[in-house]
């Protein structure tokens, strides 16, 4: 650890440091941090331990990127940060660190909810919704099912996936409803504009229904993104063989490839 900090500030040393590292700053290496993130959790996708281990490394070098630049401004530094979530996990695990008792996760989890409001209220944070601290720059797939867990923990929730389901059908018929809308009248902004929200209330849904299977709703999407890439690889793959190329073709004729690709995978 003491390697990779000292890695970092030579990085950011004005003195014959890294050009590039030293015009860095929080804004410019955000959206770094995210991505890296996300290497991480493909890596645990594809069950990619060797990967696993070298996307979290790389997702470290994120935190000491940003303590780096934190010290360089009298801000805080890496030990602050590691003793910062070292008191957080101990005070939001009395049932492990003190003398609470929880016997299942479920409890775990109201515990943990509690002791947040607790420390926003102790901070002068006066926003007391059971939807409080969720944070605005997260994904919003994400997002909707952090909300949507919230408002469950206090009974607003459906009672299982069948309403869910009927709910999603419900939408998607006003969806229909406001493509038609804007298929009479394309210019009509409020038509697009109606649309949308139709749409988002769709997905919405769809991310409720995954929560309701304890489906995760981004390694859910990793999959049929991965699923179409393969295939479609594949078309392309199967078109060139035969002489030609997807552009060009007609629908029809790109579906037949679909359909070989598909049954590529079936057999």
């Amino acid at each position: 650890m003491q390697r990779l900090l000292a890695i970092m500030a030579r990085l950011r040393d004005p003195d014959g440091g890294c050009p590039w590292d030293l015009e860095q700053d929080f804004a410019s290496i955000a959206p770094y941090t995210i991505e890296e993130a996300y290497e991480v959790a493909d890596a645990i996708d594809r069950g990619d331990l060797p990967a696993l281990c070298e996307e979290l490394g790389d997702l470290l070098l994120q935190v000491v990127f940003h303590a780096q630049m934190a010290s360089e401004q009298g801000a805080f530094g890496f030990d602050d940060v590691a003793n910062a979530i070292s008191e957080k996990m101990e005070r939001r695990h009395p049932h492990v660190f003190g003398d609470a008792t929880q016997d299942d996760a479920e409890g775990v989890l109201r515990e943990w909810d509690a002791i947040k409001r607790a420390e926003r209220a102790a901070a002068g944070d006066a926003d007391t919704s059971a939807l409080a601290g969720i944070a605005r720059g997260l994904p919003e797939w994400q997002r909707a099912t952090k909300l949507q867990h919230r408002a469950a923990r206090v009974g607003f929730d459906w009672p299982g996936p069948a309403p869910v389901i009927a709910k999603l059908e419900e939408e998607l018929e006003e969806v229909r409803v406001e493509f038609a809308a804007v298929a009479r009248e394309p210019g009509d902004a409020a038509a697009r504009d109606r649309l949308e929200a139709e749409i988002g209330d769709l997905l919405f849904v769809a991310a409720n229904l995954a929560r309701h299977a304890r489906v995760d709703v981004g390694s859910a999407l990793r999959r049929a993104n991965q699923k179409f890439e393969r295939r479609f690889r594949s078309m392309e793959a199967l078109a060139a063989s035969d002489g030609t190329s997807l552009q060009g073709l007609s629908l029809e004729e790109q579906d037949r490839y679909w359909d070989l690709a598909k049954a590529r995978e079936d057999t």
